[in-house]
């Protein structure tokens, strides 16, 4: 949508997402993501870690499941989204108001951790994926090619040379 504020955040988990049900039983993903900044103190001649930013997350749907089934406290992700301002009154009556991240895409970090990718198993939508990071293939569905489409077949008029005639293979 036109005028929504998208960022994108680059941080750490500081807990297990956290996987909930809504009444109707849509799951939805709640998490938050530290981002510290590091700046260089010339000075020292060391690291210096700033003020840290707690940002909460949510995603929704069968994202919500793949973000839930393969995340985990600490590792460092890469978040896009929208940024959502909610109010509400606390329990003792005060106004307040919080800003959350309703998270569009995330993925692992791969400055400091590698990852396997496998498609998951869906029932719609788009893409998808879920990862193990740290370097620990997670074992799930594999296929000898694992950006293929369901259904398409390796023996098309592109892969196999020699195969084709005077017409276009699309």
């Amino acid at each position: 949508m036109a005028g929504e504020t998208v960022i994108t955040v680059v941080g750490n988990l500081t807990a297990d997402p956290e996987l909930r049900y809504t009444q109707n039983g849509l799951p939805v993903a709640n998490f938050t993501i530290a981002s510290t900044p590091r700046t260089f103190d010339r000075q020292a001649n060391e690291w210096k870690d700033g003020e840290a930013l707690f940002l909460r997350a949510s995603v929704w749907r069968e994202f919500a499941e793949h973000v839930a089934g393969s995340l985990t406290k600490g590792m460092r992700v890469i978040a896009q989204g929208r940024l959502r301002q909610r109010s509400y009154q606390d329990r003792d009556g005060n106004n307040r108001t919080a800003i959350e991240l309703e998270v569009d895409e995330i993925g692992p970090s791969l400055r400091y951790a590698t990852a396997q990718v496998t498609r998951a198993a869906s029932g719609g939508g788009g893409g998808g994926g879920s990862f193990q990071g740290g370097g620990r293939p997670q074992q799930q569905q594999v296929s000898e090619e694992p950006w293929s489409t369901p259904g398409s077949s390796s023996a098309d008029a592109w892969s196999t040379p020699g195969s084709f005639g005077d017409d276009t293979p699309f």
